[in-house]
C-alpha cells in the first residue's frame, strides 16, 4: 500500500448500496407503509389515508409523464390549500419535474411573466383562479396543457383545460415509476419572489435543502409523531416552509384550510384536535381579535409558528394568554422559509410574561440545518459586535440556501458574493447570539407574509399625472404586521387635486390590489442634501 494513500478511501467508494440522494419525497412512501391507515389529508367531508395519499401522488406522477413532462420540466399550480396542492408537493417531483407553486393573490400581468420565465408545460389551477388564469393565459407566449381543479365549495364561470384534476389521476397507476433525484442538487421546487425592482425572481430549491429543512422543521419545534397540522399558511408560500414533507415525515394529519378565518380555525382546531398551525401575524390577529361568535373553547395547547413582519410583543403576549405556544421563526423565500428560530432558554421562565414576550419577538439563533449566521458590515464582511445597538446585514451560509435565481446569474452572483447569502435585512446581534431584525435596505413591506416592493408601488403611483413625489414606506398595521404607507407630493397645477382614496383606487387598477396602499400623507418629502428622500423619517413619521 503506498504510505501517502488514505486507508479510509481506499476501496471504500460510494455506491448505490451506501449512498442515496437526500430526498423528501421518501417520507410519504414510509408513512404509507408504515402508517397506511392513518388519516393523511381532511378537506371538508373528504378523508384520505396515508395509503391512499402515496397512491394518488403516483397516479398524478404517472399521468404527468403520460403528458410527456420529463426531467427538469416545469409543472406550475396556483390553488389554495386543498389536496390537489399538498398532493403536487409528491407527484411532481415523483417525474423529476419542478413543482412552481403561483401565489394566488398575484396579478394576470406578473402571473404571465411566471408561466414563460419558468417555461411552464403543465398548469394546474384551482377553479376559484380561473379569471385571473384566464386573463393571464392570454398574455403567455406559450402552449400550456391546462388541468382544472374542481371544488363544490366554489362556484365557477369557466373552465380552462380539457380534463379536471380527479379525472387526470384517474388512470392507473404506473408501478414502474423512475426513482428521482439522480443528485441530491437536482431542482424540486421553483419559488418566486418579489425585488425592490423589476420583475420577480425565480428561486430554486434543491432536493438537499428541501430534505434538511424538512427535518429542522421537526427539530427546531419539537414536533412529536402523528402531530394534526392546520395548513393556515399557504402551501403556495416556500413550498408550505417544507411542512407538506414534515407531516408526511412524521405520519402527521393535514387539516385543509381554502380559507383562513377566524372561525374556521377555531372549528378546526376543536373539531380535529389540531396540534400546530404557522401564519403570519395577519393569522394571529384573527386568533387573537375574534369575537364570541367564532370562537370555541379548547383545553388543549396549540403550537403556533409565526414568521413574515416580527410580531409585536403584544401580540405573542396575548396568544400565550389564550392557549397557544408561540414559537417566532424567520427567513426568507431563499432560504426555504424558516431558517432562524428564538429558541427557547429555560432561565426565562422566571421572567414575567412580557419580558419573556420581548425576548421572544426576536429572529433568533441558526436552524440545525443552516452552517452559520451572521451579522455582517457587507463593506468588510466582518461581523459586528455583538452588542445588540451595531447594524449589519443577516447573511446566511448552509445547505437550506438556494441554488440560486432562475435565469438570472447576476442577481445570483450578488446574492452569494464573498461566500455567503446577502438578505438585505438589517439587524444587530445580541450578546447572548440572537439575532434580531431591525430594517430591511431594500424597504420591502411584508404583509400579511407576502412581499410587497415599495418601489413597485412608487412606479404606479408616479404614474398619475398629479403625482410629483412619492415614496413608500411600511406602516405598522395589527392585522397584517405591515401595510405600504405611500408619502405624496402632489403638482400644485393639476386640477382637479386628487384625494387619498382616488389615489388608492388608482393603484388598485394598475397592480395587485393587496399591494395597493392603505393610507397615503400628502406634503413635502424630506430630503439628503444630495436630494435623496429619507424614508427612516417617513417610517418615524407614519407609525408616529
Amino acid at each position: 500500500m503506498n504510505s501517502n494513500s488514505n486507508p479510509y478511501e481506499t476501496d471504500l467508494d460510494q455506491n448505490r448500496a451506501n449512498f442515496v440522494p437526500l430526498s423528501p419525497l421518501g417520507f410519504l412512501k414510509r408513512s404509507a407503509y408504515i402508517y397506511p391507515n392513518y388519516t393523511s389529508v381532511i378537506h371538508q367531508d373528504l378523508r384520505f389515508t396515508w395509503s391512499q395519499t402515496y397512491a394518488r401522488c403516483r397516479r398524478l406522477a404517472s399521468a404527468l409523464i403520460g403528458c410527456g413532462v420529463k426531467p427538469s420540466s416545469t409543472v406550475s399550480i396556483m390553488a389554495p390549500n386543498v389536496p390537489a396542492m399538498y398532493e403536487a408537493h409528491f407527484g411532481v417531483p415523483m417525474t423529476g419535474a419542478v413543482l412552481n407553486t403561483i401565489n394566488v393573490r398575484l396579478d394576470a400581468e406578473t402571473i404571465a411573466f411566471i408561466l414563460d420565465h419558468a417555461e411552464t408545460e403543465v398548469l394546474f389551477v384551482d377553479v376559484e383562479y380561473s379569471k385571473v388564469m384566464d386573463t393571464a393565459l392570454g398574455k403567455v407566449n406559450r402552449d400550456i396543457k391546462v388541468i382544472d381543479i374542481l371544488d363544490d365549495a366554489v362556484q365557477h364561470e369557466i373552465l380552462l383545460g380539457s380534463m379536471d384534476y380527479e379525472a387526470f389521476i384517474s388512470q392507473e397507476e404506473n408501478n414502474a415509476l423512475p426513482e428521482f433525484p439522480v443528485d441530491e442538487w437536482d431542482a424540486i421546487a421553483l419559488n418566486y419572489t418579489s425585488g425592490t425592482t423589476g420583475n420577480p425572481k425565480g428561486v430554486v430549491y434543491h432536493y438537499r435543502g428541501a430534505y434538511l429543512n424538512s427535518l429542522s422543521n421537526v427539530l427546531n419545534w419539537k414536533m412529536r409523531p402523528h402531530p394534526t397540522y392546520l395548513w393556515t399558511l399557504p402551501m403556495f408560500h416556500c413550498n408550505g416552509w417544507c411542512f407538506p414533507w414534515t407531516i408526511a415525515m412524521l405520519g402527521g394529519t393535514n387539516v385543509c384550510l381554502r380559507k383562513v378565518e377566524a372561525a374556521a380555525i377555531y372549528n378546526a382546531i376543536v373539531d380535529f384536535n389540531v396540534t400546530h398551525f404557522c401564519g403570519a401575524p395577519i393569522v394571529l390577529g384573527l386568533v387573537i381579535n375574534a369575537n364570541n361568535s367564532e370562537r370555541r373553547k379548547f383545553d388543549h395547547t396549540v403550537e403556533v409558528m409565526t414568521a413574515a413582519a416580527p410580531p409585536p410583543a403584544s401580540v405573542l403576549e396575548k396568544m400565550e394568554r389564550s392557549g397557544f405556544h408561540m414559537t417566532h421563526v424567520y427567513g426568507l423565500t431563499e432560504t426555504y422559509g424558516p431558517s432562524v428560530v428564538c429558541e427557547w432558554n429555560n432561565e426565562w421562565n422566571t421572567l414575567d410574561p412580557g419580558q419573556q414576550a420581548i425576548l421572544k419577538s426576536r429572529q433568533g439563533v441558526p436552524y440545525t440545518a443552516l452552517q452559520d449566521l451572521e451579522i455582517k458590515d457587507p463593506e468588510s464582511m466582518s461581523n459586528v459586535a455583538a452588542d445588540g445597538e451595531r447594524l449589519g446585514e443577516t447573511m446566511f451560509r448552509g445547505n437550506i440556501v438556494m441554488k440560486g435565481y432562475l435565469k438570472n446569474p447576476k442577481a445570483t452572483q450578488q446574492a452569494f458574493a464573498d461566500g455567503w447569502f446577502h438578505s438585505g435585512d438589517l439587524g444587530v446581534m445580541h450578546p447572548d447570539n440572537y439575532i434580531q431584525l431591525k430594517d430591511r435596505s431594500k424597504d420591502i413591506i411584508i404583509s400579511g407574509g407576502e412581499n410587497i416592493s415599495s418601489i413597485e408601488i412608487e412606479d404606479v403611483l408616479f404614474r398619475h399625472p398629479a403625482v410629483m413625489e412619492a415614496a413608500v414606506v411600511a406602516l405598522s398595521d395589527e392585522k397584517w404586521g405591515e401595510v405600504p404607507c405611500a408619502f405624496i407630493l402632489l403638482n400644485p397645477e393639476y386640477s382637479p387635486q386628487p384625494t387619498e382614496d382616488e389615489l388608492i383606487e388608482h393603484c388598485k387598477n394598475s397592480m395587485a390590489r393587496f399591494k395597493s396602499p392603505k393610507k397615503i400623507i400628502f406634503g413635502e418629502l424630506p430630503k439628503t442634501s444630495t436630494g435623496k428622500i429619507q424614508k427612516f423619517v417617513l417610517r418615524e413619521r407614519a407609525n408616529s
